[in-house]
């Protein structure tokens, strides 16, 4: 897991929010944690590297 965090403020249409929050509680994730492995897949699908990836063995599951 990333040892520091930034604040990541996006809008988005209140409905999809809520049906987004209702879906993650269902799976006992938090929005949080869903969205921050969108993002690792979106920037491995790329092909882009960051500091911070985990090692091969650290990685966790998908969802």
């Amino acid at each position: 897991m990333e040892k520091k965090t930034a604040r990541l403020t996006l809008l988005i249409d209140p409905q999809k929010k809520s049906a987004f929050e209702e879906l993650c509680a269902l799976q006992d994730l938090t929005p949080s944690q869903v969205v921050r492995q969108l993002i690792r897949d979106y920037l491995h699908k790329h092909g882009v590297e960051y500091g911070s990836q985990p090692q091969e063995d650290e990685k966790s599951p998908s969802i």
